[in-house]
């Protein structure tokens, strides 16, 4: 980890040193993905821990329920109140810093979806490079299926900072994967298609997918791609993860910002809270015979009978629906048709 960290700042001090015009252009971008590359590899010791022969504290935690969200924030910032506030856990609360020196899970219901909160140590600044046991809290956050990344209101700026730790680590939130589609081959070259006019060179792609060690593909580029979506795109490290932002201990000081508002202590905007995670997860409630069954937004009702089970959904071939989707009520339909929020189903 030593020898890539060195690498990456020897790159840095090479671009430091180059000046900055159209000539050098070319160099640079292949520099930077040089330490794009190197980040990449770096990120990959970030993996759920296990426990050890010599007996270190596992961050491995079991994913439970319909969806995993993790509490992100700055040590005493409100994390295990809230957990306490949202679920049945009992995470120890004290007015300093390092509380939780492990991750405590709980889980609530919500809408008939069964939402896994985890509270983990707080996140400083350095996490990445092992500061506050940050791998070992970043191993957790990258499993998340939602981040909830919360400060107080005496520290709303560390939210940019924290963003910007996550963002290192290889963690993108609230963005969508890059559109770039990379048929890996055999023999033949590379080959870069694309129906969208393109500021990088086609060369200049194929060298930067080179670096990455690819030899052989057809790299099909649906968007006009950036340098940086570029090295995502090619990069096997890095996780896509919607995010709420939240500001806590609003009760201490009252602030306009674009961030969510609560006070996990008082119990104000909770309820807005829990409906921002229902719809940041994307969840679908759909009826059926035996009650409500949680889906998410795009799956389809072949995914619901799977969800019933695998012996169920190899018998089904259609299904009737009614609500939402529904051109009349019974409406029948293909298998393919997607689910919708209170769709009535029967197979």
């Amino acid at each position: 980890m030593t020898d890539i960290s060195q690498q990456i700042q020897d790159i840095k001090e090479t671009l430091r040193k180059t000046p900055h015009h159209k000539a050098t252009n070319h160099f640079i971008g292949l520099m930077r993905a040089k330490i794009a590359r190197l980040k990449d590899k770096e990120m990959e010791t970030l993996t759920p821990l296990r426990q050890s022969s010599a007996g270190r504290t596992s961050f491995a935690v079991r994913k439970q329920g319909d969806a995993t969200v993790v509490l992100v924030g700055p040590p005493s910032s409100g994390k295990s109140t809230l957990l306490n506030k949202l679920t049945n856990a009992q995470s120890k609360v004290a007015p300093y810093a390092f509380t939780t020196v492990n991750v405590i899970p709980g889980m609530f219901k919500y809408n008939e979806a069964y939402i896994q909160i985890l509270d983990i140590p707080g996140l400083i600044e350095g996490a990445k490079e092992g500061k506050g046991r940050g791998k070992e809290v970043l191993s957790v956050v990258r499993g998340a299926d939602l981040l909830i990344i919360m400060t107080d209101v005496q520290r709303i700026d560390l939210i940019k900072k924290m963003v910007s730790e996550l963002e290192g680590a290889g963690i993108r939130i609230n963005q969508e994967r890059p559109r770039v589609i990379i048929d890996k081959k055999t023999e033949g070259g590379i080959e870069i298609k694309s129906n969208i006019r393109q500021e990088l060179e086609t060369e200049t792609v194929k060298e930067i997918a080179r670096e990455f060690g690819i030899k052989n593909a057809t790299i099909t580029v649906n968007e006009k791609v950036s340098l940086d979506r570029l090295f995502d795109a090619f990069a096997v490290s890095r996780v896509y993860i919607p995010a709420v932002f939240v500001v806590n201990k609003i009760d201490l000081k009252l602030m306009e910002n674009e961030y969510l508002e609560i006070s996990a202590e008082k119990n104000i905007g909770i309820d807005k809270l829990i409906t921002e995670i229902w719809n940041k997860l994307k969840f679908v409630s759909v009826h059926i015979a035996e009650g409500a069954i949680v889906m998410k937004e795009g799956e389809t009702l072949s995914d619901v009978a799977a969800k019933i089970g695998s012996d169920f959904s190899a018998k089904v071939k259609s299904a009737k629906i009614w609500g939402p989707g529904a051109k009349f009520p019974g409406q029948e339909v293909s298998l393919f048709t997607k689910v919708q929020e209170g769709m009535t189903v029967k197979f």
